[in-house]
């Protein structure tokens, strides 16, 4: 987008009510009601019997909010369990622009006061048409809704969603039509599964030339790119198996392949580590609870809250790798961030890679608590770690 469109777009927020509800600080950090805050979202909660059993488990789970349709009675509910909503209002594409739009302003004008409600979203993935060039929906749309949204309710920002396709440069065309910049990669995919919607004739969903797991990060950077430095990146992960998305009758039992603890893992940090400003999953409503996603992803959410700021503040911490050969090449290797909070150091790491490393970090504080992986050993004024392929290592330290 032209440097004009963006600083005129960030001028807007600018000019947003003290009391905004919603708002962007320097760098895409998430402002909910005056709280800096990292995101973690749900389009569908787990299927736990009732969607009060699914909230009341998502709350639990250190998620902050979940799409809502867009009904007062579900904003409500939501709200009674801690969480807050999103809710899609689609935009004025097609043949019927002042119908949508009065849809659309009757629709917020009936919700705006909820204080459950976070922010709008309007069209998913409108660049993306399948085996198509696209658009979808044209910029122009999604451009108009926005400003129609902006309107009706400053005080609130708006979701744009895009698939991992399309160029860059068309991307950027929807950035006058969002505040939170996402896009959905879904990896975990098995050898051999038959064709299917979203899935490319070589299987896979990405369109990278990584065909690992380690594409969410090449995903994120991706985005950053077209959402610029000043909007929020968010990440969609995987909350599902590919297979399961077929009608039942028609699923192989051999292809249906969940994320692994470790992989949902690996996926939200290696997101985070890329600059990514909040995390949202997709899937739970096609994920039985017997199949063990849910417990897993739990687990890995409340890791991660457990981490507070370190989600958010990106202070600088001066950290030096030294690698020992493991008789593989090295590709993309260890990528990781460190963060200084107060009274202590949170260093977030993940292997990129398909094979193990080894390496010496430097430059950390002593006083080394692992609060997962890495098996850190003390070597001279560094510790010595492993790191198997797609592995995770997460430390926190006094300074």
């Amino acid at each position: 987008m032209e440097r004009r469109k963006f600083v005129a777009s960030l001028a807007a927020w600018g000019a947003a009510p003290a009391g905004a509800r919603s708002r962007l600080e320097a760098g895409g950090t998430v402002v909910f009601q005056g709280r800096r805050t990292f995101p973690m979202a749900l389009y569908q909660v787990p299927e736990l019997g009732s969607r009060a059993a699914g909230l009341k488990a998502a709350a639990e789970a250190g998620f902050d909010v979940v799409h809502c349709a867009a009904k007062r009675a579900e904003l409500d509910e939501t709200a009674a369990h801690g969480l807050g909503g999103w809710c899609t209002v689609g935009s004025v594409a097609g043949g019927k622009g002042e119908e949508q739009r009065r849809r659309i302003t009757a629709l917020v004008e009936g919700l705006r006061d909820h204080e459950a409600l976070r922010y709008w979203e309007t069209e998913d993935e409108p660049s993306y048409q399948w085996k198509k060039a696209g658009p979808r929906v044209r910029p122009e749309a999604i451009r108009e809704t926005y400003a129609l949204l902006r309107r009706l309710d400053p005080s609130r920002l708006v979701y744009l969603n895009h698939a991992p396709a399309n160029l860059v440069s068309t991307l950027r065309q929807y950035n006058p039509g969002g505040d939170l910049i996402a896009t959905d990669v879904y990896p975990v995919i098995p050898r051999g599964i038959r064709p299917q919607y979203a899935l490319w004739p070589d299987g896979r969903q990405g369109d990278l030339l990584n065909g690992y797991i380690s594409q969410v990060g090449q995903y994120a950077d991706k985005m950053r790119a077209v959402a610029g430095p000043d909007r929020a990146v968010l990440m969609v992960l995987q909350g599902f198996a590919w297979e399961m998305l077929r009608d039942a009758k028609e699923r192989d039992p051999k292809m249906v392949l969940y994320p692994a603890r470790e992989e949902l893992l690996f996926m939200a940090v290696q997101s985070i580590v890329h600059g990514a400003n909040g995390l949202k999953w997709w899937g739970l409503r096609f994920t039985p609870v017997e199949a063990g996603l849910w417990a897993d992803l739990a687990a890995v959410t409340k890791l991660l809250r457990g981490l507070g700021e370190a989600l958010i503040d990106r202070r600088k911490v001066d950290v030096q790798l030294e690698y020992h050969d493991t008789g593989h090449s090295l590709d993309q290797g260890v990528e990781w961030t460190a963060r200084a909070l107060g009274g202590e150091t949170v260093w977030m790491a993940v292997n990129a890679d398909p094979n193990p490393v080894e390496a010496t970090v430097r430059g950390l504080p002593a006083g080394l608590e692992v609060v997962w992986g890495g098996r850190p050993e003390k070597a001279g004024n560094g510790w010595r770690m492993k790191l198997e392929p797609f592995g995770t290592a997460i430390w926190r330290m006094a300074r």
